[in-house]
């Protein structure tokens, strides 16, 4: 998503930097004018020298786009706490940081965006999911907070919460799910999660393309007043419908009726 939505930016004539671990994976971010830049999230050395790299360079940081982020799924009980240190390491506290080493640029230009990719994972939740949910919920409750500190400040936050996305994210999730919790005592609940992934992310037309959210974020990009929340792919907002407007029970029994019937 965060490579569509630079090339898309890069086309539009946006000076972008891509910054990622795998940053051979951004040679056609590259080649398309745009620059590449090695950065692990979860280090602050390396996050600090990326953002002075750019601002030597640049002058100024206008848009930060927050894309980092991945899934650990499993059983509470079987999920160890280094794992989840290290999902929110790079989901929400590396994203937290990156933002503090950019802000004072941001104030002292009095203008700016932060936008951070979330999900209807931040809204919702999901079997097995409990600390991929945690880090999107908080997530939205500190990207609603940062937006009333920067209020005045003319700095603009905003959250974009995709749906179904066709990315590797089912790819990421499922097996590492099934090596945590597909033998144990919720085996049966991980077996119907990890088919229902597998089928949703596989099925012809089931996922929204990236293109979907790239939309969204351009659109946010280049508003003199974006909104403070885009819900965009397949799913997204019927289920934040559903979120909102029926009952913690009755939202347990839908998604429940899935995981059951993929589980036989």
């Amino acid at each position: 998503m965060g490579k569509d939505a630079a090339l898309r930016l890069i086309r539009e004539g946006h000076i972008v930097y891509g910054a990622a671990r795998r940053v051979e994976k951004m040679k056609d971010l590259v080649d398309a004018g745009g620059y590449a830049l090695k950065l692990d999230i979860t280090n602050d050395d390396n996050i600090a020298e990326v953002v002075d790299h750019i601002l030597r360079e640049q002058g100024r940081i206008d848009v930060l786009l927050n894309n980092a982020g991945y899934a650990i799924y499993g059983a509470v009980e079987d999920t160890s706490i280094e794992d989840v240190r290290r999902q929110f390491d790079v989901n929400f506290f590396g994203l937290a940081r990156i933002t503090q080493q950019v802000l004072p640029h941001m104030r002292a230009n009095k203008r700016g965006k932060i936008i951070n990719i979330s999900s209807v994972g931040g809204k919702i939740y999901s079997p097995l999911g409990s600390f991929y949910h945690a880090t999107k919920h908080a997530l939205e409750g500190w990207s609603d907070s940062l937006r009333l500190e920067l209020k005045d400040k003319g700095i603009d936050v905003v959250i974009v919460e995709p749906g179904l996305i066709a990315t590797e994210f089912g790819d990421v999730m499922y097996q590492p799910m099934l090596e945590r919790s597909g033998d144990g005592a919720y085996s049966r609940i991980a077996q119907g999660m990890a088919k229902a992934t597998k089928a949703s992310y596989e099925k012809s037309n089931q996922a929204s393309p990236p293109s979907v959210i790239s939309n969204v974020i351009v659109k946010a990009v280049n508003s003199p007043k974006p909104k403070t929340r885009y819900a965009a792919g397949k799913f997204a907002k019927p289920m934040l419908f559903i979120r909102r407007f029926f009952s913690d029970r009755t939202f347990d029994r839908i998604m429940m009726m899935q995981v059951n019937r993929m589980a036989g």
